[in-house]
Order: structure tokens, then C-alpha cells, then sequence
């Protein structure tokens, strides 16, 4: 930032100065070229020619100013790419338990974490979600709703309290093996250059064809992916560029259910979609939280209305929790945010 800041002082700087300098030039020689014309010791043309070498003159030394830009922003980009591949930072893999027979209990037991160890973003947060249940988080934006995730995956440490799934201390448990039971669906779907097929299995050789097709058929697109060319070969560009939006949610579902987790978490995974893959992936989604524990982070109120409890999270703290018609009957928090979209809602069909 203060890099940028100097490179844009250093660029206001420079180019005034050289027109001043090219404008003085330039008045210096019309004056001495004029007196030397009407003294009859020089031609018009030859002080026309002067005129043009100045401005080939100065060309270069504004041009300079231009790289010097160019060289500050290569030198701040060069020190973040620099300073990422000498951070030696590594999540502490202490433990030894293995998550492969994880039923999906929850539990936060009073959670305070900083991402800067200062800021706190989570406050004393504490809930349970038993196995199987589906957990709805709500809340404006910088709540703290995508920590819960980061510190619940392990890519971050907590500084107070503690996170216990199946009653065991998230610590306690192999940090690939924690992580290869936690399924993971972003807002914002990264699909690499590859097939179809490479993008749901991300190459794991242990899930076959069969698998897949089955997933894909839970989900009900199995028919739409058979309708690309090529199929489940169908290639696809960087970040799925050739489909849409809600083909490529889609196919994260298909790649969260194929890998079966036994903790599904689903971060605004419906906030961008189009209106026709919407019935399909509220479809997904019905069958991918079936039978798992699933934590839903969205700000339609309306698609986690069914949830088993909703969390309430306002500046890092719960204010609220209960279900959907609890949190109704509070008159609170909560029943502001859903009036309020109700509201948006009417107003935008009339």
C-alpha cells in the first residue's frame, strides 16, 4: 500500500517537472531562435528543427517516468510472491487419532480466535450440533460466519477455547485425516483446466466411474452431464469457464458427495446462482446434507428455514439461536433480517 502510495507521489512529481522543464526549453529556444532569424544569422527552419529535437528529447525522460511505475509495481509484486514462498508458517500435526469412524458430533466450547492475534472476529462462541443435524449461521457481513470454517478445518488455531468433534478435541485428531472428512462448498466454485470427470474426483484414483455417475444421480444432473459433449470427458476451461454459474455449483456438490464427508459445510453456496439451475441445486442440497452434519452459511434467509437450529452471529458474538420459528417468536435480531428480506421480496414482485 505505502509503496504504491510513494510510486503514485514520485509519478505526480516527475512529469510536472519535465513539462516545466520541456516548456522553458522550448520558450528559451523560440526566443534565442527568433533573435538569431531577425539578426539574419539563422533560417526558420532551421529553429523548427530545434524545436522537433527537443521534443525527441525529452520523449525518453517522460517515458522514464512511465517505467518507474511499471518498476515499483513489478518490485511490491515481487515481495508478496517473495515473502509467500519464505513463509515457513505450518498448522501444528501433532495429533494421532484418526477420523476415519467420525460419526459428525460438533461441539464449540467457548471459541474466541484473531486472525492478527489482537482483533478478535470470534468471541466466547459456543454451540452444538449433534450428528446428522443441519446448523444454519446468519449474519452481516465480517460477523465472523467463513472463520467458524477456517478454524473448524483446521487452517487456522484458536487462541481460547476449544472445538471437540465426536467429544474428541479437533487437536487430537491426524490433520489429513480431520480434513479428508470435511466437505467444503465456496460461493465461489474453482474449477481447473481438465475434464469433467478430473474435476469431480480431482484425480483420485480410488473413485471409480460407477462413483461418480452415482453422485452425479443423487444430485439429479446425472442427465445434464450426459447432455455435454463428450460427457463426463467433457473439458473444461480454467475456473469453468464454459459453463455457467450453476453448472459449475453443480458440479462442486457432485465433487463434495463423491468424497462422502462426514461434515458438509456449504458457505453461500446458493447466493449467485441462475434461476434455472436454482430448483436443482435446492435439490443437491437436500441430498448432499442428508445424513451428515451440515453447516450453512447463507444470507437467503428463506433456503435454511428447515435448518435444525440457526445461529444468529452479529461482531463475532451468538446473539441468537434456536429455530427458525424460535428465533421468530423472539422478535430479535433475526426476525429483522427476514422482514426485511420479505420486504425486499414484495416489493420487488409488485
Amino acid at each position: 500500500m505505502m509503496a504504491n502510495i510513494r510510486s503514485i507521489w514520485y509519478y505526480s512529481i516527475f512529469f510536472p517537472v519535465v513539462d516545466i522543464i520541456s516548456s522553458i526549453a522550448l520558450g528559451l529556444l523560440v526566443w534565442y531562435g527568433a533573435y538569431q532569424i531577425l539578426d539574419e544569422r539563422t533560417s526558420l527552419g532551421v529553429m523548427i528543427s530545434f524545436i522537433l529535437y527537443i521534443n525527441l528529447l525529452f520523449r525518453p525522460i517522460r517515458m522514464l517516468a512511465d517505467k518507474f511505475n511499471t518498476l515499483q509495481m513489478g518490485m511490491v509484486a515481487g515481495e508478496r510472491v517473495f515473502k509467500l514462498l519464505d513463509n515457513n508458517d505450518m498448522m501444528e500435526n501433532n495429533g494421532r487419532k484418526s477420523a476415519e469412524n467420525m460419526r459428525g458430533d460438533l461441539e464449540f466450547d467457548k471459541v474466541s480466535f484473531a486472525y492478527d492475534e489482537l482483533n478478535f472476529v470470534l468471541k466466547e462462541v459456543s454451540f452444538k450440533v449433534e450428528a446428522g443435524q443441519t446448523l444454519a449461521i446468519v449474519g452481516a457481513t465480517g460477523a465472523g460466519k467463513s472463520s467458524i470454517i477456517n478454524i473448524l478445518s483446521r487452517f487456522y488455531e484458536i487462541q481460547q477455547g476449544a472445538i471437540y468433534l465426536d467429544g474428541i478435541n479437533t487437536r487430537e485428531y491426524e490433520l489429513s485425516s480431520l480434513r479428508s472428512k470435511i466437505g467444503l462448498v465456496l460461493q465461489d466454485v474453482f474449477l481447473f483446466s481438465g475434464s469433467v470427470m478430473d474435476n469431480i474426483t480431482l484425480r483420485n484414483t480410488n473413485i471409480s466411474r460407477e462413483q461418480v455417475k452415482h453422485a452425479a444421480a443423487l444430485c439429479g444432473i446425472e442427465e445434464w452431464i450426459e447432455k455435454l459433449p463428450g460427457g463426463y470427458d467433457y473439458k473444461v476451461m480454467e475456473r469453468g469457464a464454459t459453463l455457467s454459474v450453476g453448472q459449475r455449483q453443480l458440479i462442486s456438490f457432485v465433487r463434495a458427495l463423491v468424497f462422502d464427508p462426514k461434515i458438509l459445510i456449504l458457505d453461500e453456496a446458493t447466493s449467485s446462482i441462475d434461476t434455472e439451475s436454482e430448483m436443482l441445486i435446492q435439490n443437491a442440497i437436500e441430498k448432499l446434507i442428508e445424513g451428515r452434519t451440515s453447516i450453512i452459511i447463507a444470507h437467503r434467509l428463506s433456503t435454511i428455514q428447515h435448518a435444525n437450529k440457526i445461529l444468529v452471529l452479529d461482531k463475532g458474538k451468538v446473539i441468537e439461536m434456536g429455530t427458525h420459528d424460535e428465533l421468530l417468536a423472539l422478535n430479535g435480531h433475526y426476525r429483522n433480517l427476514y422482514e426485511l428480506q420479505f420486504k425486499k421480496k414484495e416489493a420487488f414482485m409488485i
